[in-house]
């Protein structure tokens, strides 16, 4: 029997109920200012501004580069940087939103997009982009993506983040590996499976592939489901019920699922993807998705001879389905007193030189059209193939639901836990993504009501 979970329904609810009140208070009149109150102020364009990284420790350094370098350039402001690691991003911004905490500026990507705009704590950037230098610079399908994310799941909507840049799933595998054992590219599900029981030789504590059973679970258990079963939306043609619980999906989760601690390490079930990422880059492990965040790691640990990065793997046809990554951006809260220099340093951080140098260092795909034609993008290949798999039309991407609001609690707070118990055998795959698809339901259900 299914089960929902209450703490999304309740998640979902208070979500829905804050949204509900702020658009009452719209209705009677109100200002306009955030969930706090505070509306803010455009200031002077000078002074001090707070920017918090959502993905601090991993982009410490280029952000540090690229702040020193608008200090340079604008003397009259100041930033005052604050790292805070990707797991513990939304917490912190959605407590510093009842607390009155917020900075001025901060990374905004499209999975935590939605949760933030429905509390009003975001400032709307259409206007600026308009009347910016940026406007006709950046890459559209992102621009797209940030605006259909905001809650209104339209391209159309309210764009309140800027893109950076875009990610995209990549599997990973060790070429040194695969040639002793006479293996071709693992560019079909039937050569990554294949790869994964060849290459794993527990005695020598060796592995064909590392599973994320840690944070981040679920959406590489997604790409894994879609890429395998060929199915190509995550609705259904009504746009009411997911897909995820399709038996097609039931069957890739199962066969995706039994390689754990067959041709996995145990370890991977309690693995985040830095655990993931420096397990595969100091072990004997053949394969290993994740995306082109991780590319420069193995660079470093490996060099650029013992290891490839290429789209996932084909399903059936020779297609390529994947779940969409999300792009990531910067955004401006609402409380921000000095909103004029925030979007200054939004500007300077997403022209084309910045913009390279940021995802020249992530290793992703520029934003910033001008600098996605950077010398350095033909020669990461992985960066190359990626962004060659999202426009060549060979690629299929099922648009995840990022702008319901209660998105990263269902696929995170709830359903991380029900994974590992998938991959410990005491919850059915077909049970888990039963309950998924009662969560995805309900809160599309309520989404549906409260647009209509």
């Amino acid at each position: 029997m299914r089960r929902r979970s209450s703490g999304a329904r309740r998640s979902v609810t208070a979500v829905a109920v804050g949204a509900v009140l702020a658009l009452t208070a719209t209705a009677c009149g109100d200002d306009g200012s955030g969930a706090s109150g505070d509306k803010g102020a455009e200031g002077s364009g000078k002074g001090e501004i707070t920017f918090w990284d959502n993905n601090g420790g991993v982009r410490t350094d280029i952000w540090k580069e690229i702040i020193a370098d608008f200090e340079k350039a604008n003397p009259d402001i100041d930033v005052k940087y604050v790292p805070i690691a990707a797991t513990e991003y939304q917490s912190k911004v959605d407590t510093s939103i009842q607390a009155e905490g917020l900075p001025d500026v901060g990374g905004v990507g499209a999975a935590m997009l939605a949760g933030f705009a429905a509390q009003n704590a975001l400032e709307p950037l259409d206007d600026r982009l308009g009347k910016s230098s940026l406007n006709g610079k950046l890459n559209d399908d992102m621009v797209k993506s940030l605006k259909a994310a905001g809650g209104g799941g339209a391209e159309d909507s309210t764009l309140y983040s800027v893109p950076t840049s875009a990610n995209n799933g990549v599997l990973y595998y060790r070429t040194d590996l695969f040639e002793a054992a006479g293996l071709e590219a693992p560019t079909t599900w039937d050569a990554f499976y294949e790869a994964a029981d060849k290459l794993t030789d527990k005695d020598d504590n060796a592995f064909g592939y590392t599973i994320r059973g840690g944070a981040g679970s679920i959406a590489q258990a997604l790409d894994a489901m879609y890429g395998q079963s060929g199915i190509t939306s995550f609705w259904d043609s009504a746009n009411e019920k997911t897909t995820v619980d399709d038996p097609k999906n039931v069957a890739a989760l199962e066969k995706y699922t039994g390689l754990f601690k067959k041709a996995t390490p145990a370890a991977d079930l309690n693995n985040d993807f830095t655990k993931m990422v420096a397990q595969w880059d100091s072990g004997t492990i053949g394969m290993l998705n994740h995306n082109l965040g991780s590319y420069q790691d193995h660079v470093k640990a490996l060099g650029t001879d013992k290891f490839r990065g290429i789209p996932q793997p084909t399903g059936p046809g020779g297609k390529r389905v994947q779940v969409s990554n999300p792009v990531d951006g910067l955004g401006i809260f609402k409380t921000s007193k000095n909103k004029e220099a925030a979007w200054k340093f939004i500007e300077f951080a997403t022209a084309a030189a910045q913009n390279s140098k940021f995802n020249e260092s992530a290793g992703q795909v520029p934003s910033n059209t001008d600098a996605a034609k950077a010398a350095w993008v033909a020669k990461a290949e992985p960066t190359k193939l990626a962004a060659q798999a999202l426009t060549d039309g060979s690629t299929t991407i099922v648009q995840l639901p990022y702008y319901l609001p209660d998105w990263n609690t269902i696929s995170k707070t709830d359903n991380e836990p029900a994974f590992q118990k998938v991959l410990n055998g005491s919850l059915s795959e077909k049970e888990f993504l039963g309950t998924l698809a009662d969560q995805l339901n309900e809160a599309q259900a309520e989404w549906n009501e409260q647009k209509g």
